[in-house]
């Protein structure tokens, strides 16, 4: 009698590990299949913010975004001195392009801001602007990989430069 109570209560505890293992195999299926099946969630917009100065230098350096994300940038001088004798603007270059060849175009482009009427090395640049002037320009990410940014007013390019990176 003793035997067959202990045989009982063994048989008990194995049957509950193994439902208990099932069900434990199941949700892990399950969490597993759910986690495959789910897209990765990107943001559909980003909202960047950049600041330049009388010091010829932007505070942001790089910029990471995805492939097709709509980029919001807004460009703020935060210096004093007028457009005409420290103006900024942000252009976004095309894969490939050799920055100091773009950047003496730009430097005789005077009457358009510095940013040479049918360029194909421009992306998408911002208007030129002054000691406390912002813009804001909207696009759409280019395809994946590595483009530079800089300032086209004249001799700017070297302090002013940075990355985009698309992912």
């Amino acid at each position: 009698m003793r035997k067959l109570g202990l045989f009982a209560i063994a048989a008990l505890f194995a049957f509950t590990a193994c439902n208990s293992s099932a069900e434990k195999s199941e949700s892990t299926t399950e969490d597993t299949l759910s986690k495959a099946a789910a897209p990765e969630l990107v943001e559909k917009e980003i909202s960047i913010t950049i600041n330049a100065g009388d010091d010829m230098m932007y505070d942001l350096t790089e910029i990471k975004v995805k492939e097709g994300q709509t980029v919001k940038l807004t460009l703020n001088h935060t210096g004093k001195l007028p457009k005409e004798s420290m103006g900024h603007n942000w252009t976004l270059l095309a894969q490939g392009t050799i920055v100091s060849d773009f950047a003496a175009k730009a430097m005789l482009a005077k009457d358009s801001d510095y940013i040479p009427a049918g360029a194909t090395e421009v992306i998408v640049h911002t208007k030129l602007i002054g000691g406390g002037q912002s813009d804001t320009i909207e696009f759409s990410a280019p395809a994946k990989g590595l483009y530079e940014f800089i300032c086209t007013f004249p001799g700017h390019v070297g302090m002013m430069k940075g990355t985009f990176y698309v992912e």
